[in-house]
């Protein structure tokens, strides 16, 4: 995978204006492309116990079934549920997610992601341990991160109070964890098969570590987290909600 190698992204949200930010949902120029001059401090104490941002609910005992398929047409299924588990990163107590993909039938992937929210109602993502699974047995952990290890730093997976134009960083691992969010709306419509739903902020998604790879994810308030999402670049696939649950 490469890096990109001209200007390209920006991050707005975290940037100052003066920086060429443009609040329109069209590209964001960056003037960083490389991460050098992003550098989030977190104070523990700037952080609350729970997570209840609108469009990202966690509260554990909550589960979120996805199907679809993927670029290669294959059936995916993803679980995602949010344990009783936690984990101090940097100080804060983050909240564990578990979240694991089959593939054909074939589980592929199970992974512990960790989340906590701020004062401000920004969700931070503070990183993922990557289990990557053949035939039942564990055959590598790519992509895991842990923000203060190894020069990972922590990224936002969701602003506390999203405007269309802004772009962030969801995590920092270089050249393993890159991903950039933007946001594009915060009226858009979502029809899958469990309903329609109105007013879902949607998201576009992207790495420089895959630069021809675009996937826009939608989030809506009734659902608490994401609904859909699908690649609009670099491939096709796309996964929708199908399922949600409480576990005691």
């Amino acid at each position: 995978m490469k890096r990109f190698s001209a200007l390209i992204l920006l991050l707005c949200g975290l940037l100052p204006a003066a920086a060429g930010c443009a609040a329109t949902t069209g590209e964001i120029i960056l003037h960083d492309s490389d991460g050098a001059d992003y550098h989030p401090t977190l104070d523990p104490a700037d952080f609350v116990g729970r997570i209840d941002h609108p469009f990202f609910t966690l509260t554990p005992g909550r589960v979120w079934v996805y199907e679809g398929t993927t670029g290669e047409g294959e059936a995916e299924r993803v679980e995602v549920e949010v344990t009783r588990d936690t984990k101090v990163i940097l100080g804060i107590t983050t909240t564990v997610v578990r979240d694991r993909v089959w593939v054909d039938g074939e589980l592929v992937e199970d992974t512990r992601d960790w989340f906590a929210q701020d004062r401000e109602g920004n969700v931070w993502y503070l990183g993922e341990a990557v289990q990557e699974i053949q035939g039942g047995v564990v055959v590598g952990t790519a992509g895991s991160w842990e923000a203060g290890v190894d020069g990972a730093l922590p990224g936002i997976i969701m602003k506390g109070n999203p405007r269309p134009g802004e772009g962030y960083r969801q995590e920092f691992y270089p050249g393993e964890a890159e991903d950039i969010g933007q946001v594009l709306r915060l009226d858009a419509l979502v029809s899958i098969g469990l309903g329609q739903y109105v007013h879902c902020l949607q998201i576009k998604e992207w790495t420089p570590l895959e630069p021809a790879v675009v996937e826009h994810k939608y989030y809506c308030q009734a659902v608490g987290n994401l609904a859909l999402a699908k690649k609009v670049a670099g491939g096709s696939g796309q996964i929708e909600l199908v399922e949600m649950r409480s576990v005691p």
